[in-house]
């Protein structure tokens, strides 16, 4: 037999393990909190920009669609050109970096859009004028070596990346942290919740002896302490000593009739 849940009881385990499932969502957002603002490096991002363009061979001769597409097919190639080491390796020995070229390569992402001639060559670094350095110095190189490498030289810078003083990090993002650790930890919480309802069989309401023995209750004993034991005392105490007071006053006015 299948058991079924009503958005009551949904609401009444909730209710019940609300500090709980508090606890979770903000001790999950301040964890993140903490990480984004004082573990996590801030990282930087630059883009240079070039375009592949047919090389001319007279003045007026005109771009075709096969010209095109032949640009756009060699982009792949470009891409790959890029991020090898005939390219990152000399990169590494302008710039004088402290780190290898395959570590360079993990620092820079090569795009372009569909069906376009425009190439974006990326760097990220902790260091935002590195980055700039980064992005350019690899641009300048493969223009420099590709007509060795291909025997072309149909290749233009179109932007070089600069230094905005305003930059801001690409990442961490304290925020879109903070909210998914909100979320992650409240989703914790509830379930965490609903497992605890789940493996609690204690029998505590008339309720739970009809739903866990099956059986009608009759009748239901309540628990007595020995603060409402002192309470019921005193309140019999307290209604003699009003009784007899009224009593003596009574005969009082007897007497003086």
């Amino acid at each position: 037999m299948e058991e079924t849940i009503s958005l009551k009881e949904i609401f009444d385990v909730i209710k019940k393990r609300f500090w709980m499932i508090a606890s979770f969502v903000i001790g999950a957002a301040l964890i993140a909190a903490a990480v984004s603002y004082f573990l996590l490096t801030p990282k930087y991002e630059s883009t240079s920009q070039f375009i592949v363009n047919q090389g001319q061979t007279e003045q007026d001769q005109q771009y075709t669609v096969n010209d095109i597409r032949s640009n756009v097919e060699l982009i792949n190639t470009y891409n790959v050109i890029i991020t090898s080491s005939a390219i990152l390796d000399t990169v590494v020995e302008e710039l004088n970096l402290p780190y290898s070229t395959g570590t360079l390569k993990n620092k820079i992402n090569v795009s372009s859009e569909q069906d376009s001639q425009v190439v974006n060559v990326t760097a990220t670094d902790t260091d935002p004028e590195m980055s700039v350095n980064i992005a350019n110095s690899i641009v300048e190189t493969f223009k420099e070596e590709i007509p060795d490498i291909l025997d072309v030289d149909n290749v233009k810078i179109l932007s070089a990346a600069t230094v905005k003083p305003d930059q801001a990090p690409v990442s961490p993002r304290p925020f879109l942290n903070i909210a998914i650790a909100i979320v992650l930890g409240g989703m914790v919480g509830v379930g965490l919740a609903f497992l605890l309802e789940y493996l609690d069989n204690t029998i505590r309401t008339e309720e739970d002896v009809e739903k866990q023995l099956g059986l009608p209750v009759f009748g239901v004993v309540s628990h007595i302490d020995d603060s409402d034991i002192r309470r019921v005392e005193n309140n019999l105490a307290h209604q003699q000593n009003t009784h007899r007071r009224g009593g003596n006053i009574s005969g009082t006015q007897k007497k003086s009739v």
